[in-house]
């Protein structure tokens, strides 16, 4: 019996990395998109470490972009390593190189010159890139980890560094390039930060997992040990139940909060230990105090 639980959560395990690989590759490719058939070629440029890229390489003509996007992401994801963890660090880098690879050798036809075709476009597809990598567990733009990491030794919230951090790009964009160029920068973040929250089903920096399940006592034990979470147990009683018949079975639910970047781990965690446990995730402006911070686990 334990070495078929081992299989099928073996088994499980390779289905969720295979899925993790298939949505990355996906976003390198719209990301990549985006990038080759509308940003790059008509000198536009985003926000986040791809803006900075696009605006070193418009501004200097002699770095390739698919270079820039690896020295520029290095020092965040380095930081993803400590607050995240190493699969994610370890997916963002084969991500980000992937995107440095399909930039460099696979040359997408320019589609069109108009101004605001491009700056939608190629918002959108950066976006949509974006944000199935998110979904697979990585990041193509370090800009997020960044925010996350301040957030936490700060009182301003991660939509707040992010959208500092990018105005800083745009200003720089109108002074070394045009005033132009940098409102279709904004339009182009705008439509590519919309892109990501729709792909990845939130527009909030966190989000509240509810669990219900019969084997919550090992799903805490997970979460707070593996995962390295804070976690609230609610006791609740089973409301299911024939008809004049009072509720007996009590059971206790667990809650937790985490980033939009910690999702999958969670569901992957749950879903080893109780596939049909009912999981709720409702979106979180902020939070203050209490333990979201991971905490280190020692092995």
């Amino acid at each position: 019996m334990a070495q078929a639980g081992f299989g099928k959560d073996r088994a499980g395990w390779i289905k969720s990395q295979v899925r993790s690989v298939l949505l990355i590759i996906l976003g390198i490719g719209s990301a990549s998109f985006g990038l080759e058939s509308f940003l790059v070629p008509n000198g536009y440029i985003d926000g986040g470490v791809t803006g900075i890229s696009l605006l070193v390489k418009f501004v200097t003509k002699n770095f390739p972009l698919s270079i820039l996007l690896v020295i520029f992401n290095a020092p965040f994801i380095l930081l993803g390593l400590k607050q995240v963890s190493r699969e994610f660090a370890l997916k963002s880098i084969l991500a980000i190189a992937g995107l440095a690879l399909a930039i460099q050798f696979i040359h997408f036809p320019v589609l069109t010159e108009d101004p605001l075709l491009i700056g939608s476009f190629g918002g959108l597809f950066l976006g949509v890139g974006i944000g199935f990598a998110m979904r697979g567990g990585a990041v193509l733009d370090g800009t997020e980890v960044l925010a996350i990491y301040l957030s936490r030794n700060s009182r301003m919230s991660i939509g707040d560094i992010i959208l500092m951090f990018n105005i800083m790009i745009f200003l720089a964009g109108a002074y070394l390039i045009s005033v132009e160029v940098a409102l279709y920068a904004i339009l182009t973040y705008f439509v590519a930060s919309k892109a990501v929250n729709y792909i990845i089903e939130g527009i909030e920096e966190y989000t509240g997992v509810t669990i219900i399940s019969d084997f919550s006592e090992e799903i805490r034990e997970m979460l707070v040990h593996e995962l390295g979470y804070g976690v609230t147990l609610y006791e609740a009683k089973k409301g299911f139940t024939k008809k004049g018949e009072l509720p007996s079975s009590s059971i206790y639910v667990v809650y937790t909060v985490v980033t939009r970047l910690e999702i999958s781990r969670v569901q992957d965690g749950v879903n080893a230990i109780d596939p049909k446990a009912f999981i709720i995730m409702n979106s979180v402006k902020d939070t203050v105090g209490g333990m979201i911070r991971k905490r280190a686990v020692v092995h």
